[in-house]
């Protein structure tokens, strides 16, 4: 187990906030930031990274979306093409998810 900044895995004040909150769970990257069991804290909660595993942004669904914070998986798409340069969602790009509990 290893302590990771926060704002590694958690790269924007939005996503820090959701997590606190609990509306964060996961996070899909494009590589792979922490491993299973990897903690970081947030205002003072501990939180620990639970899973880590390759996927597809084919795989993603409505209910990972709602556990990244979004409505839905349309709302999810969306926010990617706003936040990164020259981004086109394909089915085959291959994410890491990193699922997250709060263990306080």
């Amino acid at each position: 187990m290893t302590t990771i900044d926060a704002e590694t895995l958690l790269p924007n004040e939005r996503m820090r906030r959701g997590a606190t909150a609990g509306d964060i769970e996961q996070i899909h990257r494009g590589s792979q930031y922490a491993e299973e069991g990897d903690r970081f804290e947030l205002d003072g909660e501990t939180f620990e990274v639970a899973e880590v595993r390759d996927r597809t942004l084919g795989d993603l669904t409505d209910e990972d979306a709602r556990k990244e914070g979004m409505a839905d998986l349309a709302e999810y798409r969306e926010v990617l093409n706003r936040a990164h340069d020259h981004f086109e969602w394909d089915d085959s790009s291959e994410v890491v998810l990193h699922r997250f509990e709060n263990v306080e």
